[in-house]
C-alpha cells in the first residue's frame, strides 16, 4: 500500500511576511538621509520663529533705535489692549472663509465640466489653470487696474452695457475686491483636487445606479459628493492655509481700509509703518500660535476621515 503526500498548490500555500522591523543600520541610514532636508527647514523656519519670540519680549522702535530693551510681557498686553487685534482676525476670517467657499463652489462646477468628454478639455484645463501660477502681486495689480478701476475698468463696462452705473469697487467694496483676487487665483486649486476625486471615482457604481434608475441629480448628490468628502477637506484645509498668508492683494488694492486690515497686513503696519517691532513681533508669535490651534484640530479631523475612508 502506498501513500502519496499531496503537495498544496502554489495559490493556496501560505505566505510569510517579510519582518516588520529594519536593520538598525538600515534605520540610520534612512535618518542621515533626512538629515539636510531637517537642517534646511529648521534653518529657514524654526530659528527665524525664534527670533521672533525673542524681538517680542523686546522694546525696539525702528525711529528710535537706541532706546532697546527688555519689554516682558508689555507687547502681548498691547496686543490684546490696543483694539486693532479682534477687528484683523474678524476680517482675516471673513475675507478668507467667504474666499474658501466660493473658490470651492466654483472649483467643484469646473470640475464637473471637465470631468466631461469635450473637444477642447485640455486647453481649457490648461487655461483654467494659468490664474493659479499667476504672481499675487500681477494679479492685484491687474485687478485694481484694469478690471475694477471705476473709470476704464473692464467691469464697468461690462455694468454699463446693462445700464448699471460705474462702481467703485476699490472704496465702496474693499472687501469684495479682495475676495475677488482670491477667489479668481485659488478656484483653480480647489479644481484640481476636486477633479482628482472625481477622476478617481468608480464608473461601474454610477453605471450600475443609472440602471437601477437613478437620475443624474440623485447620482451626483447621493454618491458623487459623498465621494468627494476626503478631496473637499483636504482642498478647504489646504486653501485655507494658503489664503492665510496672502498680502499683496490687501496691501495693493485697500491698503488695509475698509475692514480689509488681516493679519498679515496688521503685522506688516505694526513692523514697517508704526515702527514698532518688538509689538508686531508679538503678534506675529500669537497670530502662528492660533493658526497651530486651528491647524492642528483641522489636521486631526481630516485624518480621521482619511482613517474612516480606509476601513
Amino acid at each position: 500500500m502506498t501513500t502519496a503526500t499531496a503537495e498544496a498548490p502554489e495559490s493556496v500555500r501560505p505566505r510569510t511576511r517579510p519582518p516588520s522591523h529594519q536593520d538598525p543600520a538600515e534605520r540610520r541610514f534612512a535618518r542621515t538621509l533626512l538629515l539636510p532636508a531637517i537642517g534646511a527647514l529648521i534653518l529657514i523656519t524654526q530659528i527665524p520663529f525664534v527670533v521672533t519670540i525673542f524681538y517680542s519680549f523686546q522694546h525696539w522702535n525702528l525711529s528710535r533705535p537706541e532706546q532697546r530693551g527688555f519689554a516682558g510681557l508689555e507687547n502681548y498686553a498691547a496686543v490684546f489692549t490696543n483694539g486693532y487685534f479682534l477687528p484683523s482676525v474678524l476680517a482675516t476670517v471673513l475675507i478668507v472663509g467667504g474666499s474658501v467657499i466660493i473658490s470651492l463652489v466654483l472649483g467643484l462646477l469646473l470640475a464637473v465640466l471637465l470631468n466631461r468628454e469635450f473637444f477642447g478639455r485640455s486647453l481649457a484645463r490648461t487655461l483654467l489653470i494659468t490664474p493659479f501660477l499667476v504672481m499675487p502681486a500681477a494679479a492685484s495689480l491687474i485687478f485694481k487696474w484694469s478690471l475694477l478701476n471705476t473709470e476704464g475698468g473692464i467691469v464697468n463696462w461690462f455694468l454699463g452695457l446693462l445700464g448699471i452705473g460705474p462702481i467703485a469697487w476699490n472704496t465702496d467694496h474693499p472687501m469684495l475686491s479682495v475676495m475677488m483676487v482670491m477667489v479668481w487665483q485659488y478656484t483653480p486649486f480647489f479644481m484640481l483636487l476636486l477633479l482628482a476625486g472625481l477622476q478617481s471615482q468608480d464608473g461601474e457604481v454610477l453605471e450600475a445606479a443609472d440602471v437601477d434608475g437613478a437620475g443624474p441629480v440623485r447620482r451626483f448628490f447621493f454618491m458623487t459628493v459623498p465621494h468627494l468628502r476626503t478631496y473637499a477637506e483636504l482642498a478647504i484645509l489646504l486653501g485655507t492655509i494658503l489664503m492665510l498668508q496672502l498680502f499683496d492683494p490687501i496691501n495693493i488694492i485697500t491698503k488695509g481700509a475698509g475692514g480689509t486690515k488681516t493679519l498679515p497686513y496688521l503685522l506688516y503696519e505694526r513692523a514697517f509703518i508704526g515702527q514698532q517691532v518688538g509689538e508686531a513681533a508679538a503678534y506675529g508669535v500669537v497670530t502662528v500660535v492660533l493658526i497651530i490651534v486651528v491647524a492642528t484640530f483641522a489636521l486631526r479631523k481630516l485624518f480621521r476621515v482619511f482613517t474612516e475612508e480606509g476601513r
